[in-house]
C-alpha cells in the first residue's frame, strides 16, 4: 500500500464555520495523522500522512467542508515523507 504526506491549502469561507473540527474528525475516521490550523489570511492549512487513496478521500471531503463552509478551492502538494506523525491534532 502507497503511503503519502500531503499539504492542503482549503480557500474559501473555512474560519470560524467549524472547518478545523471537521478536517480532524474526517482524518481520524480515515486513520490518517497529521494536523490542520488557520491561516491568518483566512485559508486552512492542513498536513496529512497515510495511504494515499485515504489522502484521496481527505481531499474530497475538505473540498465539501461543514455546512456553515463555503469551501473555493483546496490546492494539494505532495511532500517528502519526513518525521513519523502522531494522531491527528489541530493547530
Amino acid at each position: 500500500m502507497a503511503v503519502g504526506v500531503r499539504r492542503y491549502l482549503i480557500t474559501g469561507k473555512v474560519q470560524g464555520v467549524g472547518y478545523r473540527y471537521f478536517a480532524t474528525r474526517v482524518a481520524r475516521e480515515l486513520s490518517i495523522t497529521g494536523w490542520v490550523r488557520n491561516l491568518p489570511d483566512g485559508r486552512v492549512e492542513a498536513m496529512a500522512h497515510g495511504p494515499l487513496a485515504r489522502l484521496k478521500r481527505f481531499a474530497s471531503e475538505l473540498r465539501i467542508g461543514p455546512p456553515r463552509a463555503e469551501v473555493l478551492s483546496v490546492e494539494v502538494e505532495d511532500l517528502a515523507a519526513g518525521a513519523k506523525i502522531e494522531g491527528f491534532q489541530i493547530r
